[in-house]
């Protein structure tokens, strides 16, 4: 496994501001025209970015985020919901006065991500959509069978460790991975109207060996207005190195070049 201190840049970019009754942790990396990174779930900002944000930063202004209940991010009273995620990310940058950001979210974090360009469209510039899925059947057989049955000795221990790095409370861990359990047993589909209604430039991203069935990221593909879709080698994440899908001794994310040729591409809205 790879250390965090290995994987994230300097903390002194760690910040914290109050949105929605929320004390969010974000950093800022780089300059440029602002990229939110937006992590997956039980995750935190290295487990999910760690090993490409610095390579984003060289070219972009990266605002990369924890949300409620991971990492640096303290658990409120309140539900988890995608769309409450996206809330606080766009009053997150309301708050830094970014009117208008390119979005990149890994799983959970690109639900969010989806949720974004639907109800904060204006401030949306491009959104980078990976390893996620709109309706309950964009999922391999048996994933819902899976989480049905989810336990805490299952999760990932890369992300165990990860968040106990930032926050040695084991309750708190706990507490997170009961949530996002629950978020994902109460997955709700998102409707196509809202889907086709995205006029966002968008990249969906897959692994070939992925959560997402190939063939749900194509019907994503056709129900966008302004898509790109890209199916990568790998499992869910590998293709970005998402810490519990690192390699030993792969140093090189394939879909390095695709995130920059699309985001240095033609203007969005």
């Amino acid at each position: 496994m790879l250390g965090l201190t290995d994987t994230v840049l300097a903390q002194s970019t760690g910040h914290y501001a109050n949105v929605n009754g929320l004390k969010m942790y974000y950093e800022v990396h780089g300059n440029g025209f602002p990229l939110v990174l937006i992590h997956g779930g039980g995750s935190t900002i290295g487990t999910t970015f760690g090993r490409i944000l610095p390579a984003l930063a060289k070219t972009h202004k990266v605002i990369a985020v924890e949300m409620q209940a991971h990492g640096h991010t303290a658990d409120i009273d309140r539900p988890l919901s995608f769309e409450q995620d996206a809330d606080d990310v766009a009053e997150l940058l309301k708050q830094l006065h970014i009117n208008k950001a390119d979005i990149f979210g890994f799983s959970n974090g690109a639900s969010t991500t989806l949720e974004m360009a639907i109800r904060h469209p204006a401030m949306v510039n491009k959104i980078i959509v990976a390893s996620t899925m709109y309706k309950k059947d964009g999922a391999f057989p048996g994933f819902w069978d899976m989480m049905a049955h989810a336990t805490f000795e299952g999760m990932p221990q890369p992300l165990k460790d990860a968040f106990l790095e930032i926050n040695a409370n084991q309750d708190a861990l706990y507490s997170m991975y009961r949530r996002d359990v629950a978020r994902m047993q109460s997955f709700k589909d998102i409707e196509e109207k809202d889907i086709k209604g995205i006029k966002a430039p968008a990249l969906i991203v897959i692994g070939d060996h992925d959560v997402v069935r190939p063939e749900h990221a194509v019907e994503m593909f056709r129900q966008m207005q302004h898509a790109t879709l890209v199916i990568l080698p790998g499992g869910h994440g590998e293709y970005m190195g998402e810490i519990a899908m690192v390699k030993p001794g792969n140093s090189g994310y394939p879909v390095m070049s695709v995130i920059e040729t699309f985001l240095n591409g033609a203007a969005g809205q």
